[in-house]
């Protein structure tokens, strides 16, 4: 198959949050304590919430910057392609990218939505986690049908209130929320522990897809505090593993039979040798830890409960038939400093050689339209979905990669340039 042909549907992109969230979905009574953008004396822009500023952080929204330029320092949106935040022109870097449809992950309220969170005053949480639902859904996904899976979040501090707001949800059409990969670290509950039964539950009655992404929990993979961040950012997948082990051994799949869940920006290389020592330890280890899947060994109960999702990774594409064809889903990571956007089509036909048009039309769209509930075909024909027919529709578009303007970026920020690359690399 050539890259035009394909249909992409990615799993997960992200969005970088404009400043307007807020003014019209959240309650009157909490306006004033309502999350608000406010340029600081040195030129980033910041989100102010709960007494906490949060700052947006460069690789979130490195598109269309060199590689020699991605850094971890706050930065304005100004200093951002429009895309990052703009749904108009996220629509426009979509089709010059041929990616069809995406999953949009949250931004400054950290990916489970752990900001909101850790407000003292649940009201005020809860207020402003659903406002957010309502503009992502109401605003953001509905400028466009059709070409974004909608995703909410949840209120992490109450199982029950959790649970209704994915109701809530599903009744707009919601098939996916977003949730930390370990609630312990975030002082909730395990995912061992009963507590969480009504949010399992109305995950599985609404069909919703419990969708993880790696750091969600705020906790990553760091091996010293003096490690190259090069550790972290390899290490990076561990925390879905992690996730993967915590949760197979749960009770959750064997209460709740059909739960989906999604391991977001986990890639799938790590999968098989994954399987094979889930049956091992199933195999050497059940008779006294009393695991018991019944006639079931883990790998099955992973297949039935887990949407594995990957970037670039030609070694899990050459092994999907150890992992499970219809368990695999691409992403793009858009506008993040993993993604390959513009040309990650032509990234993905590179590492699929010799892959049949029928598993590269499952891992490109056909997985992720089946899990989460989603038909883009009732908004356009299929002809119009293809990497080629998207490009054709965004013509002239420009999506050059440009350095950024180093003198504006030193006045503005009080440093210099070459100074901060020197020191990301030492």
């Amino acid at each position: 198959m050539d890259a035009t042909d394909l249909i992409l549907v990615s799993v997960d992109d992200h969005l970088v949050e404009p400043p307007t969230v807020f003014d019209r979905h959240i309650p009157a009574r909490f306006r004033d304590q309502a999350p608000r953008v406010v340029t600081k004396d040195d030129g980033s822009d910041v989100w102010v919430f709960n007494g906490n500023e949060i700052p947006n952080i460069g690789l979130n929204a490195v598109a269309g910057r060199p590689k020699e330029e991605y850094g971890v320092e706050p930065t304005a949106f100004d200093e951002m392609r429009p895309g990052c935040w703009n749904v108009d022109e996220r629509i426009q870097d979509m089709n010059a990218g041929g990616v069809l449809a995406s999953i949009n992950f949250p931004s400054f309220p950290g990916f489970s939505g752990r900001v909101f969170a850790a407000a003292k005053d649940k009201d005020l949480a809860l207020a402003v986690l659903r406002a957010y639902n309502d503009w992502h859904v109401q605003e953001w996904c509905a400028a466009y049908p059709g070409r974004f899976i909608p995703q909410g979040l949840v209120p992490l501090w109450d199982p029950q209130v959790a649970a209704a707001e994915i109701t809530r949800l599903a009744g707009m059409g919601v098939h996916s929320v977003t949730f930390t990969e370990n609630p312990a670290t975030l002082g909730y509950d395990s995912f061992h522990n009963a507590s969480w039964d009504p949010l399992w539950a109305a995950l599985s009655d609404h069909q919703v897809v419990l969708s993880i992404h790696l750091g969600s929990s705020g906790k990553l993979a760091i091996t010293a505090p003096d490690a190259p961040v090069d550790v972290m950012i390899t290490l990076q997948p561990m925390n879905i593993c992690q996730a993967a082990a915590d949760l197979l051994w749960s009770r959750i799949p064997k209460h709740f039979p059909d739960l989906r869940i999604a391991l977001s920006e986990g890639g799938i290389g790590w999968i098989p040798y994954f399987l094979d020592r889930l049956d091992r330890t199933y195999e050497m280890h059940r008779l006294w830890t009393g695991q018991n899947f019944g006639d079931l060994l883990p790998s099955d109960v992973f297949r039935r409960h887990f949407l594995t999702c990957f970037i670039a990774d030609p070694v899990g594409i050459q092994l999907r038939d150890m992992i499970g064809i219809d368990n695999i889903a691409w992403e793009c990571d858009y506008p993040h400093s993993d993604s390959s956007w513009p040309t990650a089509p032509e990234e993905l036909i590179g590492a699929a050689q010799g892959v049949s048009d029928a598993d590269l039309h499952r891992i490109g769209f056909e997985n992720a339209c089946r899990w989460y509930s989603f038909d883009p075909f009732q908004h356009r024909s299929r002809d119009r979905c293809t990497v080629g027919a998207l490009r054709a529709e965004s013509a002239g578009h420009d999506v050059a990669i440009r350095p950024f303007d180093k003198g504006r970026f030193t006045k503005k920020l009080g440093i210099d340039v070459g100074d901060l690359q020197q020191r990301a690399t030492a």
